[in-house]
């Protein structure tokens, strides 16, 4: 959902497609007095927004509840994942959460971990997407990681996703990897915009929702886990704005 809407067609066959789990992270940099956050250009060939700026996101996967951690999520982070309609077991509240660490680390080599305290051949056990992470013998930790909104592509939709919008300080990237970005690859580039600048302009409107809302809760002060998160749905045609 973080671009899904803007450029699909409507599919009147299929008006009730169930929505597919989703997970967006978006990087802060709170060192300026602007904060300034993470964005990518996506590949000008690829079928979907092809050329724009979208922040890393993805679908859950199978496996993403199955993946071992550094730290649990927290226990107000699960309560507020687990709000709105429809409900979530905990579980996968924590798959939300890995989902967005492991699609920031696949598109951008940022990868949110902290190093293993003891040789317990838990990192051993990371393979596949999960490898750079064994690489450098880190655990993916969403300790970190902070709600900021929760958005159902309407019905009508090819694609439907039911995305949670996450949020985490640069200061919890543990490892980079380099030349996941290059000239062919999904993301082309990343820069680091100020919350507030035009450059933000073209981004999809829900997007820009979430960041208003990101840009509101940082001006209140440090993130809490107890500030209320919006939850954009659509019912009888309009959009809905109710709150987790």
């Amino acid at each position: 959902m973080t671009a899904a809407e803007k450029e699909e067609k409507e599919d009147d066959s299929h008006p009730y497609r169930r929505p597919k789990d989703a997970a967006t992270l978006i990087l802060v940099d709170r060192s300026g007095n602007v904060p300034k956050v993470l964005v990518g250009r996506r590949h000008d060939k690829v079928v979907f927004m092809p050329g724009k700026f979208v922040f890393p996101g993805g679908r859950v996967d199978p496996s993403d509840n199955r993946v071992p951690v550094a730290a649990p999520i927290p226990k107000a982070l699960e309560k507020k994942l687990v709000g709105g309609s429809p409900k979530i077991a905990p579980s996968r509240a924590r798959a939300l959460a890995i989902a967005a660490i492991r699609e920031a680390c696949e598109e951008t080599g940022l990868c949110l971990g902290k190093p293993l305290k003891r040789a317990n051949g838990a990192a051993a056990k990371l393979d596949g997407e999960w490898k750079p992470f064994a690489d450098a013998n880190l655990l993916p930790d969403p300790s970190g990681l902070y709600l900021i909104a929760r958005a159902i592509t309407p019905p009508g939709r090819v694609r439907r996703f039911d995305t949670r919008f996450f949020t985490a300080d640069i200061s919890a990237i543990a490892h980079r990897v380099e030349g996941v970005v290059h000239a062919d690859a999904e993301l082309v580039e990343l820069v680091w915009v100020q919350l507030g600048s035009t450059s933000l302009a073209d981004l999809h409107g829900m997007t820009k929702l979430v960041l208003k809302e990101l840009d509101a809760r940082l001006a209140a002060g440090p993130l809490s886990h107890s500030a209320t998160v919006p939850f954009f749905h659509f019912y009888g045609g309009k959009m809905q704005r109710d709150t987790i």
